[in-house]
């Protein structure tokens, strides 16, 4: 007996508009805050220093989203999520952009913005160590590449003497303030509105920067009036438009995918100043900085089905069956019954696909990415259990 059965007809899943869309935002949102590079630089030449250009650049910002918060009628945090994005701001979003800030004043933008991209791997360790995640190879792999890259970009030229090493040290810095601050923001609620929590993490910057400035008597007005123009930029381009892409960017396209796309951060800043200040890596840093950033990639790939099952006509069998009665003349038998008949040949029941049938895995689990943005905006290292505000990689 022979039986011919037609397979269930397997189509590539579409790419809609709101999956477009999103790719869009979130490589918009990557792009400034790759930008934030530039606009510091122009910042410090103009007689900005580093706590005087973010806390205005926090002030700026804070107050261009407490104006969306209003517009948007958001839910403000309470009680110990409160808390929690006060502290997140004040200590962890102020530790990171002043280590940020701090190294692109003494080394390379481009050697900075790699550097920092060694907290998904942080990010990691961290998990593994608080038992919220497994050392699978998955992320082993991801570990071991990122700590090659890291010794790749340390090992090579071009970092010596103290005002480089210290820049290395405060880049390093601030991949362990960001690290931190993801872990620590993992627990905040999900439900938490993402305009309301960073306008709340940049307010608690903002005040923080300034009472230290303040204290230490380093707030002081720049020299060339353009100075205001840099961290006004720095504020809309760095800050407020990446945390609106990135927010709308992850719900469409989900946060692993929107943290690969988020890798273009880097790869901005080494364009940008290139470009303007002519800087370049060498051989080595370059290969270091492709491999923390393949680290990221590892991270965050998920295993997805390539194919979905459509709707398909209905099995159709034919059945070669000799004839008793007559010599070589083939005769078709009657369809067999509805009960027992398909084992009889051999077959399974197809579920129609119609009202009604059950794609493949309907009745699995289905393990679904929540979105993660960095400090009030954009998406980076690997965290299911992430927070929902995220900040960009460039401070």
């Amino acid at each position: 007996m022979t039986a011919t059965v037609s397979a269930p007809a397997l189509v590539s899943a579409p790419i809609t508009p709101s999956a477009r869309r999103g790719t869009v935002l979130v490589l918009v949102s990557a792009t400034g805050f790759g930008m934030s590079a530039v606009f510091a630089k122009q910042a410090y030449a103009a007689g900005f220093n580093v706590p005087t250009m973010l806390t205005g650049r926090f002030v700026l910002a804070a107050v261009m989203l407490w104006a969306v918060v209003a517009w948007r009628r958001a839910p403000l945090p309470r009680g110990r999520a409160l808390a929690v994005c006060v502290g997140l701001g004040a200590v962890g979003y102020a530790l990171q952009s002043g280590f940020y800030f701090g190294s692109l004043a003494r080394i390379d933008a481009s050697l900075t913005a790699l550097l920092l991209y060694a907290y998904p791997g942080l990010v990691t360790v961290l998990a593994i160590a608080l038992r919220r995640e497994r050392p699978d190879r998955r992320r082993l792999a991801a570990l071991a590449c990122s700590a090659a890259g890291l010794l790749l970009m340390l090992g090579a030229g071009g970092v010596g003497g103290s005002a480089a090493t210290g820049g290395v040290l405060l880049a390093l810095g601030a991949a362990v303030a960001y690290a931190l601050y993801l872990t620590v923001s993992a627990g905040l609620p999900a439900g938490l509105d993402i305009f309301a929590v960073t306008a709340v993490v940049c307010s608690s910057a903002a005040v923080s920067l300034a009472v230290a400035g303040l204290a230490t008597g380093s707030l002081h007005a720049p020299h060339e009036a353009s100075g205001w123009v840099w961290t006004a930029l720095l504020a809309v381009v760095s800050t407020v438009v990446p945390i609106a892409g990135i927010f709308v960017g992850v719900r469409d396209v989900g946060a692993s995918t929107a943290a690969i796309l988020s890798c273009a951060e880097p790869a901005v800043t080494v364009a940008t100043t290139a470009l303007v200040y002519g800087e370049r890596l060498s051989p080595a840093q370059a290969a270091g900085g492709l491999a923390v950033l393949a680290s990221v990639a590892v991270l965050q790939l998920r295993r997805r089905a390539k194919a979905v099952p459509v709707a398909a006509p209905a099995p159709e069998v034919s059945c070669d069956v000799p004839s008793p009665a007559a010599g070589d003349e083939r005769e078709t038998p009657r369809t067999p019954r509805r009960r027992g008949g398909t084992a009889r040949w051999g077959l399974r029941p197809r579920r129609p696909g119609g009202v009604g049938s059950r794609p493949v895995g309907a009745g699995r689990p289905v393990r679904v990415d929540r979105p993660v943005t960095r400090g009030g905006a954009h998406p980076g290292a690997e965290t299911d259990r992430g927070p929902r505000h995220r900040r960009g990689a460039g401070g």
